[in-house]
């Protein structure tokens, strides 16, 4: 036997395939209805390919194409690659929030590997939390894998206009609102934004999402940007397929990837690409699966200092498909130099220092140097005090820079229902200084955090030609969004928090520079409100979003399910039969 046979692990699919008894029969035999020849049982790694295919997940639904892709990479390398389908999580149909099923989703993954006999994993990601929930499940398993990313769709056009998913919503309906645009021309549009297969192609939470598996190493070079119907993004599958072979026989397992260095990367990559707020609690949670010490202040710390250096939307002009034939993502870490961890491994068995070295920048209006940035501080700021102890977030880069440093009266809506319901009412009494105050949209409160944070602005100060107020909320907001919006306030109303406490004509105190929220009334009246302060009756005594409620940690800590933090490995289970 050859040295490297010798130093090849040992497989766990071996436990299913490789006896030759009973049940080592069975397992090849019921395999062998799908044409399968025997002389792939002989001991090649099994690739499982995780599908997050679904035509209910417009984003997701190419990756049967791009799964056969993977699959030629896998047979090219002498493995033997087996594609399952998993719970697909889709922004654009899915409620009350796909967030509420991210965790279930990574249950689902973590399950399906454990069970089953496989060695390596390709994980097909693309809609907002198909991203973390296959990681997280993953993670949990501890195997090798590579995530492959859908790829953002190409520019949305509109009447000789760039238009981006998400961004270009939010714009034109308040345009509508405030009666600067027919509501015909807003119809149109609708066929114009979503042209070809693909995930958002603004900086929302998928292009964030697919930007963290390249900061991280978790993914191939290049996977951030390439967009879905590139020929590219089915070459980087193949490539994929090959590479997860080569994975398997060196043992290189997640968690050799994912060290404390790869998420400070992710954090600095996405303060400079102005990413999602989003991220947040999805590396948090990635973090607890692998066992990486991983907390929110290291947002602020590692983060908050970052240079912004893409002009893409929502905080700025260009599409994902821009990004791409600037350079991508490699360009940006390049340009970041020593802020990053250059010798962190990534699953290529290069370094992302070596991955990067050579990359060019062919726009650099697109993507800026650290000399000329978009801004200098553009990093997430994470904000304490008596509204949020245990923290809330807010994007300055997506925020009007007067309203950083904001003393206003708070104009309360104890629900997303009663702000509808209000919000235009020309009684309702606000005007564009006071502060937006949203509840019961936190993790448990909803359940499980919407992205409800940037709330529309009343129609009577749209009119006036204003298009940003202070929001604050417990809930999320897309990554597609901008504004000065205060999010993911720590502890939630639904569980007690501050927030539960607020009432109209409270004034609340924003100062970004100094990561101050308060919540301008005595400790002794705040105690008062707290001890006549009821909670609500749980959403459900049954299901997914009882155990939901129960166990879900706060934004802070991830929003993960508390049993499942940490990992289980993935050893091979008793048999069956």
């Amino acid at each position: 036997m050859a040295d490297d046979d010798k130093k090849k692990p040992a497989l766990r699919s071996a436990a299913w395939f490789g006896n030759q008894d009973r049940d080592g029969f069975n397992h090849r035999a019921w395999m062998r209805n799908q044409g399968l020849p025997s002389h792939v049982f002989d001991g090649r790694p099994v690739i499982g390919i995780c599908n997050t295919w679904s035509e209910l997940t417009p984003c997701n639904a190419h990756f049967r194409q791009l799964a056969e892709h993977v699959k030629r990479g896998v047979w090219e390398m002498g493995g033997f690659p087996l594609e399952f389908p998993v719970m697909s999580l889709g922004e654009t149909l899915m409620r009350p929030t796909t967030m509420l099923y991210r965790n279930l989703a990574s249950m689902d993954v973590e399950e399906s590997i454990r069970a089953n006999p496989l060695d390596g994993l390709i994980l097909l990601v693309g809609c907002d939390k198909t991203t973390p929930a296959l990681m997280m499940g993953a993670a949990s398993c501890d195997l090798p894998a590579i995530v492959v990313s859908g790829g953002p769709m190409l520019n949305g056009y509109f009447q000789g206009k760039t238009i981006g998913s998400g961004t270009a919503v939010w714009s034109m309906s308040e345009d509508v609102r405030a009666g600067k645009m027919p509501l015909s021309a807003f119809m149109e549009a609708e066929s114009c934004l979503s042209r070809s297969a693909g995930h958002c192609m603004t900086m929302g939470t998928a292009s964030t999402m697919a930007s963290m598996v390249e900061a991280l190493g978790m993914g191939l070079p290049q996977n951030a940007a390439i967009p879905a119907v590139d020929s590219r993004r089915s070459v980087l599958a193949h490539m994929a397929g090959r590479r997860i072979v080569e994975m398997v026989h060196e043992d290189l397992r997640m968690s050799k990837i994912l060290t404390r260095e790869a998420f400070e990367n992710a954090i600095r990559v996405n303060a400079a690409i102005g990413g999602s707020t989003n991220a947040i609690p999805h590396l948090l949670a990635i973090a607890g699966r692998i066992g990486v010490k991983l907390t929110l202040d290291d947002f602020d710390k590692l983060g908050h200092e970052m240079p912004l250096l893409v002009d893409l939307m929502p905080h700025g002009r260009f599409l994902m498909e821009d990004f791409y034939y600037a350079g991508g993502l490699a360009t940006v870490i390049k340009a970041l130099g020593d802020l990053i961890h250059r010798d962190a491994p990534t699953v290529n068995g290069m370094t992302i220092g070596e991955n990067t070295a050579e990359a060019p920048n062919w726009n650099e209006e697109v993507i800026r140097s650290p000399e000329k940035p978009l801004k200098e501080r553009a990093g997430i700021a994470v904000l304490r005090g008596n509204l949020c102890p245990d923290g809330a977030v807010i994007k300055p880069s997506a925020a009007t820079a007067s309203l950083l440093k904001h003393r206003g009266r708070a104009v309360v809506f104890e629900t997303i229902e009663d702000f509808k319901a209000r919000i235009d009412d020309p009684a309702l009494d606000i005007d564009e200084t006071c502060v937006m105050v949203l509840k019961g949209a936190g993790p448990k409160g909803y359940p499980g955090f919407p992205e409800l944070g940037n709330l529309p602005l009343p129609k009577k100060v749209l009119q006036k030609g204003i298009t940003d107020m202070v929001r604050i909320s417990d809930a999320r907001m897309s990554g597609t969004a901008y504004g000065a919006v205060v999010l993911h306030i720590s502890p939630e109303s639904a569980v007690g928090g501050a927030l539960a406490l607020v009432q109209d004509g409270d004034m609340i105190t924003l100062d970004v520079e100094q990561r101050k929220l308060e919540l301008e009334i005595s400790d002794e009246e705040l105690a008062r409100r707290r001890a006549a302060w009821k909670p609500s009756p749980p959403p459900s005594d049954r299901g997914w979003v009882k155990l939901y409620v129960e166990h879900v940690t706060q934004a802070h800590l991830g929003c993960d399910l508390d049993f499942l933090v940490g990992g289980s490995g993935a050893k091979v289970p008793r048999p069956a039969h």
